[in-house]
């Protein structure tokens, strides 16, 4: 066998498929199927050994929160969603020998590049982008900045396996993404004062910042600066959840599943 050959031979194409969903201030649990969204991937595997792999894929979803639906904020009415490429690069480590058993428990960790870009609908139904807006003062008020739409982010999951032979498994992977940004609903800190920011970042920025005042029968004011709107202590979470198959790229041709040639112990 050639080196070549043999590099080939511990490579694996992942496909996946499942759901995306986001923990932040207008979704408040670590992990729920409310207001989840479809999500995709592809990527690699390189065997370092029987147990330890190099991966590395892309992602795409969606992440959206509710005031609405979660109830928890109602008389603040905000909503959002966003798009989210993710980028990941990591190890990925079997706890049990998949060439031994057809059920294999992994782990993994890396790091990830993800991209995202919030956005809500209008009074008028209209899709308008948020981040521009500085809906919390961004730009002008206390110091406060505008957000990156491209962050780095630490991803660490875990999931099983199943070793339908060499060169195809199953599997069923959840995967969480913890962010070092407090912004991917476009809510973190106080309200900035309603006139400074009228006249630094417009009237959108004002109509956008609040919206308990079109919640049907409320009369709910733009609240006065520095009332709390969201939590900056506790950052933003988004997760992959759902199942995915790998195949060699350049199949094995063995007895059984085991790289050995023995039969493969099946329990």
């Amino acid at each position: 066998m050639s080196f070549t050959s043999a590099k080939a031979q511990n490579l694996h194409l992942t496909l996946f498929g499942g759901i995306s969903n986001y923990q932040g201030d207008l979704q408040s649990k670590k992990f729920t199927f409310q207001q989840a969204n479809a999500a995709f991937g592809i990527g690699g595997l390189f065997e370092i050994t029987e147990k330890l792999y190099v991966r590395g894929n892309i992602t795409f979803g969606k992440i959206s929160g509710d005031d609405r639906k979660s109830l928890v904020n109602a008389n603040r009415n905000l909503s959002f969603s966003s798009p989210v490429t993710d980028v990941h690069l990591g190890l990925e480590y079997d706890l049990l020998n998949s060439y031994e058993k057809f059920l294999t428990p992994f782990v993994f960790g890396g790091i990830s590049a993800f991209h995202y870009n919030p956005s809500t609908l209008d009074s008028a139904g209209r899709k308008i982008f948020l981040q521009p807006l500085g809906t919390e003062g961004q730009g002008f008020y206390q110091g406060r900045t505008k957000y990156t739409l491209t962050q780095m982010a630490l991803p660490f999951g875990a999931g099983v396996k199943l070793s339908l032979s060499e060169n195809i498994r199953v599997r069923f992977e959840f995967g969480l993404r913890k962010t070092f940004s407090d912004y991917l609903d476009d809510v973190s800190t106080t309200y900035a004062d309603e006139a400074l920011l009228l006249v630094n970042n417009g009237q959108r920025a004002v109509q956008l910042a609040f919206r308990g005042d079109e919640n049907k029968g409320n009369a709910t004011a733009y609240p006065a600066a520095g009332v709390k709107r969201g939590n900056p202590d506790s950052k933003d979470w988004y997760y992959f959840t759902g199942v995915g198959v790998s195949f060699r790229l350049s199949p094995r041709f063995g007895n059984g599943n085991s790289k050995t040639g023995c039969p493969a112990n099946v329990y």
